[in-house]
């Protein structure tokens, strides 16, 4: 049975109404990029029948282009070089079936693994921190997320940390309105440290299970970033022992490498526990998950797949890997 099989079979064999819903949501979300990757591919095999060194030098070409990033691509590569030669591989659309094994093993390494799931306080209230440049989609990411804990019966409040950037205590104020949670807010300017404060302390009292905390995204001086930062996390800590219990990075899946480069700056900035990659359906380059998991070795946890409050989908590198390759599957299949 081909991996393309395995994967849709795991799919189509659930009970589990959302697991069901799932690939669906990646095949629409990943569209432009499984366009771009799947034209490339079939172009790919088109032009070289037999597995040699050009056509390895091209597979390089069509994975950098997806922005998978360069070092994961070699990597990737070089692997698919020994694979091909190990399994006397000599006909290039014998390895589409391999390079999907390997990109979900760059991932987790186990196809068979469950996608990442967010901590949880087992003992009180469960804080999210969330960091980001300012642009990326990280107040809408906050809201998505409150709307999804919401759906799964929890008690979410959120704290508008971001006191800095005009409009953003407002707009996360109409997230709170459209999903119904609770915004606790001071006015522009004010201390972020100090709204956090007083965000865990309205959500303790309202006996809460989460609060999502927004936070500024000015990247111009690092330095101030970090103290800001540094003070928040100390106000989480001292009030709520183990906590924040994810620090949630948001990257804009449309600046590619340049996402790369954030995730980077954040990850010395900041204890960066997983990435909510937003705007996944607005890019070709989707790829961009790959090489942030691999060079970063930071988990995926979020993708936003969509505008709706819905689409912000746990990442599933399975699913991931099945709306990528979706058109692939379906042409092995009519080949059949």
């Amino acid at each position: 049975m081909s991996f393309f099989q395995k994967l849709k079979n795991r799919f189509s064999n659930t009970n589990n109404e959302t697991e069901e819903k799932t690939p669906e949501k990646y095949k629409e979300g990943l569209k432009k990029t499984r366009f771009s990757f799947s034209e490339r591919m079939n172009n790919l095999m088109a032009r070289y029948r037999k597995v040699d060194e050009d056509f390895f030098e091209e597979l390089e070409e069509v994975l950098i282009a997806s922005d998978v990033g360069v070092n994961t691509v070699m990597d990737l590569v070089d692997e698919l070089r020994m694979e091909a030669k190990r399994r006397n591989i000599k006909d290039s659309s014998q390895l589409k079936d391999v390079i999907s094994e390997k990109l979900v093993e760059i991932y987790q390494g186990d196809a068979d693994e469950q996608p990442q799931r967010l901590h949880v306080n087992e003992d009180g209230l469960t804080i999210y921190l969330f960091v980001g440049v300012n642009g990326v989609g990280k107040t809408t990411s906050i809201g998505k997320l409150a709307y999804k804990l919401k759906q799964e019966g929890k008690k979410v409040v959120m704290a508008a940390g971001d006191t800095f950037r005009a409009g953003a205590i407002e707009q996360l104020q109409v997230w709170g309105e459209r999903t119904g949670v609770e915004v606790i807010r001071h006015n522009a300017g004010s201390d972020p440290a100090a709204v956090i404060y007083d965000g865990i302390k309205a959500a303790q009292a309202r006996g809460a299970d989460v609060l999502l905390c927004d936070t500024a995204g000015r990247l111009q001086n690092k330095v101030n970033l970090m103290n800001e930062l540094n003070k928040v996390h100390r106000v989480i800590e001292r009030e709520v022992p183990g906590a924040p219990h994810e620090v949630l990075l948001v990257l804009d899946a449309t600046t590619g490498q340049n996402a790369l480069a954030q995730a980077k700056t954040f990850q010395e900035t900041a204890k960066v526990s997983g990435i909510v990659l937003s705007k996944l359906d607005g890019t070709a380059k989707g790829g961009i998950v790959l090489a942030i998991r691999n060079e970063m070795q930071i988990p995926v946890k979020f993708v936003g797949l969509g505008e709706q409050m819905e689409d912000l989908q746990e990442f599933d590198p399975n699913a991931f890997v099945y709306g990528l390759f979706a058109d692939l599957m379906q042409e092995e299949e009519q080949a059949e």
